[in-house]
């Protein structure tokens, strides 16, 4: 029975994915900065413990307690949407260190089991704002971006030891708490000189075409986790798969 690690379930994609894969049988490890294991399935195979992925301490003490893994789903991230001009810079260094620098400690940390084994893989989740360029997320797109980048770099270094890196690139979710959160944090911190824009954008964002469900989002990371082939990307939901599909 395969385990797999999954960060930032306490809402949203990645509360969902840690739902599916308990539902396919795995032995699931759902952490989240303040563990709430009422959220999820009471069963012998999905344990809840805390983890804050910008705290070295914490990924120590959380991979102590998981043992070892098969899977690490790297879901844990944190949106911002704002005119960059209004942007400060310590607001721009937090989104990186959970969304950029969150995933690569925590990815570095679980390499060295996986590389042993010589087998495993690590996903992931970016977003689709990778795929085509928006207005109003620059700081959040380049912190997701810089995943991408590092994850098709590090494709080649790990594939000579048998572990697999895959990326799973969602759509827009305007039913999940980290969009709900994103959309007030963009009307509370767009200078005036931005309002009336930042307010008409929103209320496209409100309306979308298409949107990505946390289902498809599961669904993606499950496909990844065990795709065996070189595929590296993985677009979730309707209105990812129309902007990777023009590229």
């Amino acid at each position: 029975m395969k385990t797999v690690l999954i960060t930032g379930c306490s809402s949203g994609y990645g509360l969902e994915t840690a739902r599916y894969f308990h539902s396919k049988g795995w032995n699931v490890i759902a952490t989240m900065r303040s563990p709430r294991e009422d959220l999820l399935p009471r069963s012998d195979r999905m344990r809840v413990i805390p983890l804050d992925v910008t705290r070295p301490d914490s990924i120590s003490a959380a991979l102590a307690a998981s043992g070892p893994i098969d899977v690490l789903v790297n879901n844990a991230g944190v949106g911002l949407f704002g005119p960059f001009e209004a942007t400060p810079m310590a607001t721009v260094r937090d989104i990186f260190e959970t969304n950029t620098f969150g995933v690569m400690a925590m990815t570095q940390a679980v390499i060295p089991q996986l590389r042993q084994r010589r087998s495993g893989v690590v996903v992931n989740v970016t977003s689709s704002a990778t795929l085509a360029p928006m207005p109003l997320v620059a700081v959040y797109t380049a912190s997701k971006t810089a995943i991408e980048g590092f994850t098709g770099s590090l494709a080649y270094e790990l594939e000579a030891f048998g572990v697999r890196i895959k990326l799973v690139e969602p759509g827009y979710g305007p039913s999940t708490r980290f969009s709900q959160n994103s959309g007030a944090q963009l009307v509370r911190e767009a200078s005036q000189s931005y309002a009336a824009f930042t307010q008409s954008v929103l209320a496209a964002y409100m309306q979308p075409a298409a949107v990505t469900t946390e289902t498809d989002v599961a669904e993606a990371v499950w496909r990844a986790a065990n795709d065996t082939t070189r595929q590296l990307r993985f677009p979730a939901g309707a209105d990812a798969l129309a902007l990777a599909g023009a590229q």
